[in-house]
Formats: structure tokens, sequence, C-alpha cells
């Protein structure tokens, strides 16, 4: 088999490069490990910046997410109960995000893969990926037994953070950023309306609160745990009294609660690679960098990677220059470590860390009180919440 660029990673950063090349009639083959099911089954992010939505709307998928996704012109911070609002749209001229579950936007490119032609191999086995410094780049992998092999001119690996495209890199090249936090979130899942129209970000002193959605009737909700928690320590009925407790009075009295259906503990963590390029191998989402899931940048970053690398290899194809490829990493990165730093500091504004003491928390309380009174401050957190544009 021959393609023009081999994606490793069939998750929202190799469908939406998929989509990108095929539009510009750039040939790709994507190959992932996992099957289908277990792709968009994953349940991830919910939050899409304008960026996201503006792409969907490029590609002609954005219809099923104009019908059923929420659009939210504001969000909402909370300190010990004490709930304010940030009115993005109104702060940022016009900029809002929408509500709408990557488990959606998977189906969304899986249908339309299917429908335009993309084509993905599912079930891969033992991905490997050969002479990326070369001009003669290929991939390897074995499918019901059966050694396969992808020529190619470029790879683009979008495999995630445990993927084997940046494992490709020699360790001498690569250099890596890391910051582990010293707590997880809890979250579920449950068929209720949520209590809110909106996000509640919240901060107490027993620790982080979100109540989110997925749609009217179906609620996201999350509190901070410790990472020795084990989802078998949280009944439902913990979670929700942990939740209200969290939340305040006043949001906690519009929470609906029900059973469950899905219940997890995920660790947080700050990661980045540099470069996200090399040789004939680029990088994009999960497999260059991780956020803390505060204030949803994982997807979304993932998607401002594959426009910033499409345009680089569209480039390369149509025109014959290299610039855009050259450039590749440098572009990403600038973006990359502005969200990092946002989600940084929304982490360290809105958590309880074990290490810290009293005058930490008053810290947290004091900048928080500020955001709520400084228009300079909300329009500052409000650019950062809908997105960055593209540079």
């Amino acid at each position: 088999m021959r393609t023009q660029v081999a994606i490793i990673g069939a998750g929202p950063a190799g469908l939406f490069l998929g989509h990108l090349l095929k539009q510009a009639g750039v040939d790709a083959v994507v190959i992932e490990r996992k099957n289908r099911a277990y792709v968009e089954g994953r349940v991830r992010a919910g939050v899409l910046e304008q960026v996201t939505v503006d792409l969907l709307e490029r590609l002609g998928l954005a219809e099923r997410m104009r019908r059923e996704g929420l659009v939210h012109g504001g969000t909402n911070l909370a300190s010990d109960g004490d709930v304010f609002r940030i009115d993005m749209e109104t702060l940022t001229g016009g900029s809002t995000v929408m509500v709408y579950g990557q488990q959606e936007v998977m189906k969304d490119l899986f249908d339309a893969a299917e429908s335009r032609d993309i084509q993905i191999v599912f079930d891969a086995d033992d991905v490997a990926l050969h002479d990326i410094d070369s001009a003669k780049p290929f991939v390897t992998w074995r499918k019901n037994g059966v050694e396969q092999r992808l020529d190619c001119d470029f790879i683009a690996g979008c495999d995630g953070y445990h993927g084997v495209s940046r494992a490709a890199i020699p360790q001498s090249v690569l250099k890596t950023f890391e910051r582990v936090y010293p707590f997880g979130w809890l979250g579920i899942l449950a068929e209720v309306p949520p209590c809110d129209h909106e996000l509640i970000y919240s901060n107490h002193e027993r620790g982080f609160a979100l109540a989110s959605m997925r749609s009217l009737t179906r609620s996201r909700y999350y509190v901070q745990c410790s990472l020795d928690d084990r989802i078998g320590d949280w009944s439902d009925e913990r979670f929700w009294d942990e939740l209200c407790l969290r939340l305040g009075d006043e949001a906690a009295s519009r929470v609906t609660r029900g059973p469950s259906f899905e219940k997890s503990i995920a660790p947080l963590r700050s990661f980045v690679t540099e470069p996200m390029r090399h040789g004939r191998l680029f990088l994009a989402g999960d497999a260059a960098h991780i956020v803390p899931p505060t204030g949803a940048k994982g997807m979304n970053l993932a998607v401002s990677d594959v426009v910033m690398l499409s345009e680089a290899l569209i480039e390369h194809y149509q025109q014959g220059s290299d610039a855009g490829i050259d450039g590749y990493s440098t572009r990403a990165l600038a973006r990359v470590w502005k969200a990092e730093r946002f989600s940084w500091w929304f982490t360290s504004l809105t958590h309880r860390f074990p290490d810290r003491d009293g005058f930490d928390r008053k810290m947290q309380v004091a900048e928080l009180a500020y955001i709520k009174d400084s228009r300079a401050a909300q329009i500052t957190l409000a650019e950062n919440y809908v997105g960055l544009p593209l540079v």
C-alpha cells in the first residue's frame, strides 16, 4: 500500500486531519489499533471552542451539532457557594462555546468518513514507524495475523499519550515538561437535567467541583478526589452529598439526583513534548501534550494542531513549499503553551492542594474576588476560555 500521509490514530486529531486532507485532495490512510466502537465510546470532553465549532462547519459536519449542541455564552465561578457569571460572549465580542460531547463529535467524524471514502484501518496490532528520518518513511502493522506495510511521504502521529509515535522519536531529540497534580477528578454521568444552563466551576474548602452537562437531560458532574480513592469508595449517595456541599446552597437546590450510569476517576497532569516534528513525523494532539481538564482544552488543542498541520501539508502538495512544514512545530507549540498556561492557572485557582496552607487558600479567595469585580480580569479569562485565535 502507498499513500501521501499516514495518520496514526483515529481519535479526534487523526479523524479531523483525515477529513481536512480529503477535502484538499491529499491522500491519507488512518491506522487505528482499536475498533470504532472503542474509540467512539470513550467518555471525554464536552466543551468545544469556537475554533472547533468553525472547523465542523467548514467540513460540513455541523448539522447534528447545531441541532443537539448547547451554545454557552458564559460560565460560572463559585467560591464557597458564592456564584458569579462570566459573560464570555459580551466580553469577547461575540465568541461562545458549544457543549457537545466528544463521543458525538467522533460519531459524526466516523459516519462522514464512511460516506467520503476516508480509509481507516481498525484493529491494527503492533504498529511501528520506520525510517522517519528519511525521504521514504513507512508504517507496518499486523491485522488478522498478517503483516501489513504502508509507504508514505509523511506520518502524522495522532495516537495519544501512550501511542507509538512519540516513542519513535529518539530520546536525545525530545524535551519533555510535566506537572503531575496531587489529586484526581471523580466524574459521573447521570440521566438527570443539569442544575444550571451553563457550567459552574466551584472552589470550596473541601475541594473543587464542576457542574456540567452533555444535554438538557444528561448531566456530567465532577468532584476533586484523592489519588488514593477508588470508585468503590464513592457510592452515588456520597457523591451527590459531596457535590451539593461544594457547589453551595443556591446551585445545590437545583441539583436533581439520580443513579449514575458511568463513574470514573481521572488523574490530572500537564505535559508537553518538544519538538512536535522530527524528520517526516509530526505529532498532534495528546501524542504531544496533555492538559488538565479544567477549561476543556484537550480536544480543542488537538483540533488547532491538525488545522496547522493540514495547512502545512496542503501547502507542500499544492504549492511545493515546505515553509509550513518547517514552521509547524514552532507555530503549534506557541498556542499549546498558552493553553497549558491557562489550564494550569485555572486548575491552581479552583482546586485545593494538600501541600498548601491557609495563606495559599486566602490567595485563591482573593483572586476569585478580584475576578468577580474586575472586567479586565474577566476579559482575560473569557478570551482564554473560548479559545485563542490561530496565528
